[in-house]
């Protein structure tokens, strides 16, 4: 029971040593999805990327075209052509049809793997911004992501938008 009681004692006085430890702690919370939605950097790599790709997606959207056309040709030619005109516009659009669907899927890969390269260096940067901002400012701790809620004392989101607006 005194082994007990002393341990007791122990713990609530180490807890009062370590209270005014605690109360030095400058802790901060960073929103990182309103970073990457709002940061100029993610607009601008956005921008880039849409510039990018849209003269591929022209080029599908196009082919689209092409293969409706053929499509419509058909059903409102079709009786009338010769079978062998018919079976060769068919296989046409078949052959159309399996070129838009790789090239589709080239397109969405392509585009996912660049999405992934800017998230990543976005990424980079948003936490180098971070880190100088946390010394710059002498904080001990900064949290990110898994944070429920964080009151406007500790929510340094705006700073770090502005900090990164500055670069």
């Amino acid at each position: 029971m005194k082994l007990i009681y002393s341990m007791l004692t122990g713990a609530a006085a180490l807890a009062m040593v370590a209270m005014p430890v605690q109360a030095e702690t400058r802790v901060g919370v960073v929103n990182t999805v309103r970073l990457m939605e709002e940061a100029p950097q993610a607009k601008a790599a956005q921008s880039d990327i849409e510039t990018e790709f849209a003269p591929r997606e022209q080029e599908l959207v196009a082919l689209q075209k092409e293969i409706r056309n053929l499509e419509d040709r058909l059903s409102r030619d079709g009786a009338v052509m010769s079978e062998k005109e018919s079976g060769n516009l068919e296989r046409d659009i078949l052959s159309k049809r399996r070129e838009l669907k790789r090239s589709q899927e080239e397109f969405r890969d392509d585009l996912n793997i660049r999405k992934n390269e800017m998230l990543r260096a976005m990424n980079v940067e948003i936490g180098n911004v971070i880190e100088a901002y946390a010394k710059e400012q002498q904080f001990d701790l900064i949290l990110a992501q898994g944070v429920m809620f964080a009151g406007k004392k500790v929510d340094i989101t705006d700073q770090i938008l502005k900090q990164l607006g500055e670069k």
